[in-house]
């Protein structure tokens, strides 16, 4: 059985050498024009060139999203800036649209092409219809369940390669296929600039009575169609890897570089095979920014259990302080990002994803020399303690906060 591909987002530079160096296998990332997340920060066609060379000089890939839905008057464009990715190297194109995929392919373009979540691809004829058309990988639709995935793999297995998400915020439409971005803010989601309206707060206010308003309340029927949980499908990484899926896809373009550090490291020793228990691997996701955990469609269906009803905010067990930049004998620098403080107890997650507690001194040694007992945001500072490059700092915040929030029910 060959090893299912990790597959992990970048918005820019920085976090494309995190998810590199925390263990992924493939980074997919966006370019100025032609993305669905304009404000991820994405590549200018130079800056994908130094991000595909770091990535090749690893031995890893990348790929290039270009899934938005383009109008007729911008395919010109559009090929243009194919052709210059695929000049420097680009390892695949990830699209959505028909028209560009046959474009594309017209255009003689030979960089291999994925087709985005964002097709909403259901069944193996449509998969098989894409690779009649060029493609060689298509991604699954987050609404598919795990039989229905088996099924798929059972007719299309060895003939296309299949990608499947398996971490991250999902929208509450249909492969983000949503008018409601563009209806209450004018900005499109299909064009990259989706406000996540799903993720507000709302209250119903009856005509006659304005200014006064009222919750939206639950009951066995509805109105949880907002604010969905996100997805974690770990439990799944086995029986996905035994029916052949080739690639495991973690959201998050516009996640910080401390989300895409410690999903990355995790899924990584779960792919490797290393053995945590369930209540090991969700205090890790604890860890990150999250509004609690799903199984999502993979279980079968959709529940009200599967929407955060109680709180459209994210919460997390603990606070990214810093990162290290620089590596010397017995010591490190750090950036930091969040207010330290001396005396402060915080961990450590290192690029092997191992983590460990380390004691901030009573007076902290600034770059300059200069020592404090305050560091703020962007401060550098020297701490005497050897991590490594790319490791991360974190304060743990009161974990009673979060149990309910976190709370997951894998029954499968």
């Amino acid at each position: 059985m060959s090893k299912v591909e990790l597959l992990a987002p970048a918005g820019d530079m920085e976090r494309l050498e995190y998810a590199a160096t925390y263990g992924a296998d493939a980074v997919y990332f966006g370019v100025k024009n032609f993305s669905l997340r304009n404000f991820a920060g994405n590549f200018s066609i130079q800056e994908a060139e130094v991000a595909l060379n770091f990535l090749h000089d690893k031995g890893k890939k990348g790929y290039v999203t270009l899934n938005i839905y383009p109008y007729s008057e911008e395919y010109r464009e559009l090929l243009e800036v194919a052709h210059n990715l695929e000049n420097v190297n680009a390892d695949a194109f990830i699209v959505s649209d028909l028209g560009v995929l046959h474009e594309f392919k017209k255009a003689g373009i030979k960089t291999p092409l994925h087709i985005s979540t964002q097709a909403n691809t259901m069944s193996s004829q449509t998969i098989m219809a894409y690779a009649a058309l060029g493609a060689k990988r298509v991604n699954l639709a987050r609404e598919l369940s795990i039989q229905q995935i088996a099924n798929i793999q059972a007719a299309v297995k060895g003939k296309v390669e299949t990608e499947v998400f398996i971490h991250g915020a999902v929208c509450f439409s249909y492969s983000g296929r949503c008018a409601i971005s563009d209806y209450m803010t004018g900005r499109k989601a299909n064009r990259g600039e989706c406000t996540h309206p799903c993720r507000w707060k709302y209250a119903v206010v009856e005509e006659t009575r304005p200014g006064e308003y009222y919750p939206v309340a639950e009951d066995d029927r509805g109105l949880y169609i907002f604010n969905n949980k996100d997805l974690a499908l770990f439990p799944y990484i086995k029986e996905l890897t035994a029916l052949g899926v080739n690639s495991f896809k973690i959201e998050g373009r516009m996640k910080t570089i401390h989300y895409i550090a410690t999903v990355v490291s995790l899924y990584r020793k779960l792919i490797d095979g290393e053995m945590l228990s369930e209540k090991e691997i969700v205090d890790t996701l604890a860890k990150v920014s999250n509004r609690g955990y799903t199984l999502g469609f993979m279980k079968g269906g959709i529940e009200s259990s599967d929407y955060a009803l109680d709180d459209n905010k994210p919460k997390a067990t603990t606070l990214f302080v810093a990162n290290v930049i620089e590596e010397k004998e017995d010591a490190c620098v750090v950036r930091v990002r969040n207010k330290i403080k001396a005396g402060d107890t915080l961990e450590a997650l290192n690029p092997d994803g191992t983590t460990k507690q380390i004691k901030v001194p009573t007076q902290i040694k600034m770059q300059d020399g200069t020592t404090t007992e305050t560091v703020n945001n962007e401060d550098l500072v020297v701490l005497n303690v050897a991590l490594k490059k790319y490791s991360l700092l974190r304060r743990l915040l009161c974990f009673a906060l979060c149990v309910v929030q976190i709370q997951i029910l894998f029954l499968i």
